[in-house]
């Protein structure tokens, strides 16, 4: 009897112990926790972020031909990335200059202004070659030849290569997206198919030079052009309307969404998030 009734005592201990209420707080503290470690290891990407982004080159990236003068295709890229559930504010940087071509894009890229701003940038857009080959036709107007497109090529290909080296020097982190060129010359030059090919063959070089440097992308227009014509050109017949810089920024956010939100979302389901 006298061993019995420690049992009897340490069972009723035991069952106290162990009463509903206890068991209850003890999972609620456990889901408590297990909520907060999840929290934890939300990644940034799921809170909205402002990007900065750098804008470079030409009358593209100036926007003339734009009738808002709100510069070119920005706006409308602005308004489309800020549509996007990842994104905060998109800050923009505006450094385009009509008429620069390679080389003068090379001596805008070295001052201290866009330096700063493309060290901050999470994006840097670039639009040039344009002014490139117009130097062509410009020099050579009477008498166009392939031969001096090919050479001023040339020198258009080194120096996107030291645009691009001058960019990764100061932001080896940036995203670089470099607009393609289009065909604005059938209004003069109808019967050149050969045009055509020259714009196509500068296309394949930029992107051949993109292929060299990381986390660089292209962006092609050419065809927006082909297809719509003077539908989407200004009234100098040279720079794009307002409806060609919306389209251009189309193809740009595309870009952007194909190949770096939607990569930072691939790698998130990847990492589990």
């Amino acid at each position: 009897m006298k061993k019995i009734v420690p049992f009897i005592l340490l069972s009723i201990l035991f069952l106290a112990s162990c009463n509903p209420h206890s068991i209850i707080k003890e999972k609620l503290n456990q889901h408590k926790e297990v909520g907060l470690m999840i929290k934890e290891k939300v990644p940034e990407e799921f809170i909205p972020q402002d990007v900065k982004i750098v804008s470079v080159g030409d009358s593209l990236t100036q926007g003339v031909g734009d009738s808002t003068k709100r510069g070119g295709y920005v706006p409308y890229l602005k308004e489309m990335l800020e549509k996007d559930k990842s994104i905060n504010n998109a800050l923009f940087n505006n450094f385009g200059i009509k008429g620069n071509r390679s080389d003068q894009l090379l001596k805008k890229l070295a001052s201290n202004e866009v330096r700063d701003a493309v060290k901050d940038a999470d994006y840097v857009i670039v639009t040039i070659g344009g002014n490139d080959v117009m130097k062509v036709v410009r020099e050579n107007f009477s008498s166009l030849n392939l031969k001096a497109f090919t050479q001023q090529r040339k020198v258009y290909e080194k120096n996107l290569k030291e645009v691009l080296t001058a960019i990764r020097k100061d932001n080896p982190n940036s995203k670089v997206i470099l607009v393609g060129l289009y065909n604005p010359f059938f209004k003069w030059f109808a019967d050149i198919q050969e045009i055509n090919e020259i714009i196509g063959e500068w296309n394949q070089v930029s992107q051949d030079v993109l292929m060299k440097y990381p986390n660089t992308y292209f962006v092609e227009i050419a065809d927006l052009f082909y297809d719509e014509g003077e539908n989407l050109l200004h009234t100098d017949y040279f720079h794009p309307n307002d409806q060609g810089y919306k389209l251009i920024a189309n193809r740009i956010f595309e870009k952007i969404n194909e190949e770096v939100l939607e990569k930072a979302s691939t790698e998130n389901k990847e990492n589990g998030y």
